[in-house]
This record gives structure tokens, sequence and C-alpha cells, in this order.
């Protein structure tokens, strides 16, 4: 559990917290919890706040609706 803290940059007490919670899934194993590559992937994928990136370095984001378009037709 403290190498996942260090590798998140949080405090120990708030891993256990999401163990707690339901939001990281881990197994009690012994004296300890084990958290798999998965369910920690699973859980940063749940967590994360931003468009992924593409490969191309492009951004996957909705289009801009802020400017309204005017599809009225001409008067002739």
């Amino acid at each position: 559990m403290k190498e996942i803290a260090d590798l998140l940059q949080v405090n120990e007490v708030t891993v256990r917290r999401w163990i707690k919670d339901g939001e990281l899934r881990a197994i009690d194993i012994g004296k300890g919890w084990r958290i798999g590559p998965q369910d920690l992937d699973a859980f940063l994928e749940g967590h994360a706040t931003g468009p992924a990136a593409k490969q191309n370095g492009e951004t996957n984001t909705a289009p801009d609706l802020s400017e309204e378009k005017n599809t009225k037709e001409p008067k002739n």
C-alpha cells in the first residue's frame, strides 16, 4: 500500500480510505493489502478528469458549441 501511496503522491490513509469506500479494489492477504495492476489502472481511469490524448498528440474533445451558427437561408 505504501508503494501505491508513493506512486500517487498521497498519504497511506487516503489509499486505505479508497479501499474501505470500495473505490479501489484490493485483496487482504495476511498483514497487508495487495492491489493488482489492473485494479489500479481501473481506479485511475475512473478518476481521470480530462480527455485522453490520442497517439498523434491531439486531444479527444467535444466540438465547440459556443458559437451559434446562423442556419437561416438568406432572403432573395
